[in-house]
């Protein structure tokens, strides 16, 4: 399912800036925190990848348990 977003200019006297916000589903799916960095690749003219620099640990993925079959136990 696509989110439609309008890109959005702002122009001063100087200079311009260009944004397109996330709507608020897609932020919290992907987890972004306040303040990340992410960089633009372009792929092509119509594709615009997005890229975290640091990957957040997924929610979803356990630690796998630690084999119990191991274990030494000491006689004294």
């Amino acid at each position: 399912m696509g989110y439609p977003t309008k890109v959005q200019l702002i122009k001063r006297k100087q200079s311009e800036q260009w944004y397109i916000n996330f709507p608020a589903a897609v932020a919290q799916a992907m987890e972004f925190e306040r303040g990340e960095t992410v960089e633009w690749i372009i792929e092509d003219k119509s594709s615009l990848v997005l890229r975290r620099i640091k990957v957040p640990l997924s929610a979803v993925k356990k630690k796998r348990p630690e084999s119990s079959g191991s274990s030494t136990a000491s006689s004294s």
